[in-house]
């Protein structure tokens, strides 16, 4: 079965930076910000985590090997049958996953 693209789960992406590192093209780009974990138990010390601002493929140099997929160990990645837009240059090949 061929895949046309990848699609993101943003609720399951934690901004690991796994999927970026991976990857053998580095067609991936993230970028992320730390927010205070809410709702800590009374007297635990304060803590953040990475909040997922963007997340972009380049499609262009985009290999489809899938390690991407098979490296998140979130589940936050996932072939996708939808087909990326032709473009007219080559920059539009950079696009978020979600943004199809």
């Amino acid at each position: 079965m061929r895949h046309a693209s990848i699609a993101l789960d943003r609720s399951a992406c934690t901004s690991c930076l796994i999927c970026v590192v991976e990857c053998p093209a580095w067609c991936i780009t993230l970028s992320s910000h730390p927010e205070p974990v809410p709702d800590l138990p009374a007297g635990a010390r304060a803590r953040t985590h990475q909040v997922l601002d963007t997340f972009t493929i380049d499609y262009g140099t985009c290999l489809y090997c899938g390690i991407c997929i098979e490296e998140c160990p979130f589940d936050a990645l996932a072939w996708d049958d939808r087909l990326v837009p032709a473009p007219a240059a080559r920059s539009a090949l950079k696009v978020p996953p979600d943004a199809r």
